[in-house]
Parts: C-alpha cells; sequence; structure tokens
C-alpha cells in the first residue's frame, strides 16, 4: 500500500490587536454596515509594528507541533506571500527558530491557495520517502501590503497564521487527505496584483508610482472567478474520492468573503450551515485562512473526528485548489 501524509497535528496564530469595522471608518469613506454587507466581515486582526509574517508562522507552528505531541519534524514548508524579506526565503528563519536546525525549509508562494499548495508539497514529500513528518505553515501579515486608505482592500485583509503536522501513514486512515486538485491562470494575473517590488518593474529603471508597492484588486472579477474554480475544483476532488455531496459534514473555504463561501455552497447543493465561516472576526488571512479555519472548527467541536471536511480555495496568480479528508482526532488546543 502507498504511503501517504496523516493529519497528526494542528495549530494557528493571530495578532492580539483588533480592528473593527467601525476604526476603519474613522479613516475612509465606509461604514461598518457596508462591509458587513459585502464581506461578511465585522472585525480584522493586524500585526503590531516590528512584528512580522515569521512571528506569525512559529507561534502556530508551535502550537502545531504540541497538538502532534512532538518537537521535531524532517522539513518545513511554509504558504506565504508576505516573507520577512524578498531575500532569503522566511521558512529557514521559520525552522531556526522552532529548534528545527539542518532540516529542509522552504517557502511556497501562491497566495490565498498556498496552504493547499504547501499542504501537496508536503504530502509529496512523504510519499516520495524524503521525510517522515512534515510542518506546513500557511501564514501572512497582509496588512502590510494593503493600502489603508483604500477602502476597497483594507476592510477584507487581516494577519493570521495556521499550520498542520504531516505523518507519514497509510491512505484509508483518518487524516489521510483523499482527494487533491491543483490550478492556475496566470492571463488573470492582473486580477490581483502588488505592481511594484519586484524584478519586472525593478528592471524598468522607471520609480515606482505611489501606491504601488500596495496590492490592487479587480473586486467583481475575483468573486466570479472565485465562486467558479472554487465550485469546480471542489466537484472535482469528491469526485476523486468517491465521495456522495450529502456525505460532506463541513466544507471549510478559504474565507475571503462570505458571499463568495455561501455562493459556493449553494452551487454545489450544500446547505448553507454547512459552511464553516470565522471571516468576520479575523479577515481574509490569506495563506493562514484555511488552517486557522480547520484549527477554530476543531477546537470549537465544530468539526468532529470522523467528519467529512471539504476545503477549496481561490487566489492570486490567478491560483485555485481543493481538498478534502475525514478529520482524524487530534488535539485542537
Amino acid at each position: 500500500m502507498r504511503r501517504t501524509g496523516i493529519v497528526a497535528g494542528i495549530g494557528s496564530a493571530v495578532p492580539a490587536r483588533t480592528v473593527t469595522n467601525h476604526q476603519l471608518a474613522e479613516r475612509m469613506d465606509t461604514s461598518d454596515q457596508w462591509i458587513r454587507s459585502r464581506t461578511g466581515i465585522a472585525e480584522r486582526r493586524v500585526i503590531e509594528p516590528g512584528t512580522s509574517t515569521s512571528d506569525l508562522a512559529v507561534e502556530a507552528g508551535l502550537r502545531a507541533l504540541r497538538s502532534a505531541g512532538t518537537d521535531r519534524v524532517d522539513a518545513v514548508v511554509l504558504a506565504t506571500a508576505t516573507p520577512d524579506h524578498q531575500v532569503p526565503a522566511t521558512a529557514p528563519a521559520v525552522a531556526a527558530r522552532l529548534d528545527l536546525p539542518g532540516v529542509p525549509a522552504y517557502d511556497v508562494s501562491a497566495v490565498c491557495t498556498g496552504f493547499l499548495y504547501g499542504l501537496s508539497s508536503g504530502l509529496g514529500l512523504i510519499a516520495q520517502e524524503a521525510a517522515d513528518t512534515v510542518l506546513v505553515i500557511g501564514a501572512d501579515a497582509f496588512t502590510t501590503i494593503i493600502d489603508p486608505t483604500d477602502r476597497n482592500t483594507a476592510p477584507i485583509f487581516g494577519d493570521g497564521a495556521g499550520a498542520v503536522v504531516l505523518r507519514a501513514g497509510a491512505p484509508d486512515e483518518p487524516g489521510a487527505v483523499a482527494a487533491m486538485e491543483l490550478g492556475s491562470d496566470g492571463r488573470l494575473a492582473e486580477l490581483i496584483i502588488v505592481p511594484a517590488g519586484g524584478s519586472r518593474q525593478r528592471s524598468s529603471g522607471v520609480p515606482a508610482a505611489p501606491g504601488d508597492h500596495f496590492m490592487l484588486m479587480q473586486g467583481r472579477e475575483v468573486f466570479k472567478h472565485a465562486v467558479v474554480r472554487m465550485t469546480d475544483s471542489a466537484r472535482s476532488v469528491l469526485a476523486r474520492a468517491g465521495w456522495p455531496l450529502d456525505s460532506v459534514d463541513l466544507l471549510v473555504g478559504h474565507q475571503a468573503n462570505a458571499r463568495i463561501l455561501h455562493s459556493v455552497a449553494e452551487q454545489l447543493g450544500l446547505p448553507p450551515e454547512r459552511a464553516f465561516l470565522n471571516l468576520d472576526r479575523y479577515g481574509n488571512t490569506a495563506a493562514g485562512s484555511i488552517p486557522l479555519a480547520l484549527h477554530e472548527a476543531a477546537a470549537t467541536g465544530v468539526l468532529k473526528p470522523g467528519d467529512r471536511v471539504l476545503t477549496a480555495a481561490f487566489g492570486a496568480g490567478t491560483t485555485w485548489g481543493a481538498a478534502c479528508l475525514t478529520w482524524p482526532d487530534v488535539s485542537a488546543g
């Protein structure tokens, strides 16, 4: 029997600082009602000055390791679009702070789909016997690349991280990913983009325009593509896993927008109560979104051992993906 990765531990981390919709309304033309009606978000967590993505990643990683009952893994995969530095990668620093010297550690960048891409990478390391245990972290400090005065993006994003520990096991064990799908379409790169800071802008010889270091997003187009891609990917992995739709206990989608998640559930034919939401308190935490939601769902008893859980995400690139697994009996703290 082939071996695969089994979820053996989970953890998450968010900054202590909360920014409410009312606080945002004090500095931009918006209101609590406007933000809630369009996104479902009431507040988000924001890092303090001097804090970074690696700080969130280390905290979530520690909690996942404790949940798994170990302090050692064979590899660390960090999914992030907001690394501490352009060079070097952030994962080696995270591994060092977790007292994991010498283990392979690398970043994966697929923005809001990043955790699923990182999960796939971790599963691959285990399947090819390059590792027996892997720590997969999704972490982003997205508020560092958002214009704080832009009402199209500032109300949506927050900072946070989530992590899982994978161990080698058999495909029929609880915690094994039953099916996974990933995709991308670079023709839609302009939908979500930070124009400045990369090699294309730097090599042009033209100084970056004011605001070009902040993320730009075409919200309506993103909404449309997100619903289609997340729904199609979810259907695909369910078919590959041989799971009837009515066997899905919980949909844990990327927490970008409540209307997107409700639309995906509706398109799939899932009752709305089976779609887990915590974005009202955290906003869109990008690569941290899905593992943060999984951890909270498990910790609060919404997600129970033996439940069949379906995940799906869409992000810049554009990228998308989905995965399904039977939830294991792990300590969620």
